[in-house]
């Protein structure tokens, strides 16, 4: 492992798994399982373990998006894995690409997007919200997503380049909508989140009257499947159905 590397280390206790996201460094990693020396993992290697001052053995993993998101500091609701695949998916999202993200929240969306784009701005109407999102993408060790205070209802007038996919998780979304165009590369892909469909046809009206084709709206349903000695069937503790995805292309 490399200084300043962000490792996943997961260890089990009483049947129960426990993981820690940190970084490797020169410090004293401190946790209810005891104190470890984090200069240790310079000699390790991920699948390796090392171990705490009270005998604890921790397993050395490099976290992916599934685990920053599980741990990652909350302001509300976030956008969930299953509709983040389906955005990924539906845009074929790319290394190439500049995303504009409206509505960061924890920043859990622009963080998968990050992930995978050349570069994500990210706009976010709050400023203590703003903050906990620059800090968990700072603790996913995205240097290429940038988070904005503002009002994109506003700042959206003022940009002058140009983006590959526009993500808007926002109640003003439709009000937004008809300034896109104007942002968007040509073939490039606007994606709406919103919960309700009262919301989503507002969004849908608005592009209707904007300069977009390939129009779809999509609801993700997820079923955890339970299994137990009586049998195997869809799990009732979770609610399948979160939001409303619209996508269009220029």
């Amino acid at each position: 492992m490399k200084l300043g590397e962000i490792v996943l280390l997961k260890t089990s206790h009483k049947g129960k798994i426990r993981e820690f996201i940190t970084s490797v460094s020169d410090e004293k990693f401190h946790s209810d399982f005891g104190m470890i020396e984090m200069s240790e993992l310079l000699e390790k290697k991920e699948g390796e373990t090392v171990e705490s001052h009270m005998g604890q053995t921790f397993v050395i993993q490099l976290p992916r998006m599934p685990d920053f998101f599980r741990h990652a500091k909350r302001t509300g609701t976030p956008i969930m894995p299953k509709d983040i695949g389906m955005i990924l998916g539906y845009t074929g999202l790319n290394k190439n690409d500049t995303v504009l993200d409206a509505g960061t929240g924890s920043g859990i969306l622009a963080m998968y997007l990050g992930s995978i784009a050349k570069r994500v701005l990210s706009f976010e109407v709050r400023d203590d919200f703003a903050e906990v999102a620059r800090e968990n993408i700072r603790r996913a060790g995205l240097d290429n997503v940038e988070v904005r205070c503002g009002n994109i209802v506003d700042e959206v007038k003022e940009l002058d380049e140009k983006f590959d996919i526009v993500t808007l998780d926002t109640i003003d979304s439709a009000t937004i909508v008809p300034y896109i165009p104007s942002i968007l590369n040509p073939g490039g892909f606007l994606v709406t989140y919103s919960p309700f469909l009262e919301q989503t046809a507002q969004i849908r009206k608005a592009i209707a009257e904007a300069d977009f084709f390939e129009v779809r709206t999509i609801e993700c349903i997820e079923r955890a499947m339970s299994f137990s000695d009586r049998g195997t069937r869809p799990s009732t503790s979770r609610v399948g159905h979160t939001g409303y995805i619209t996508i269009a292309r220029l």
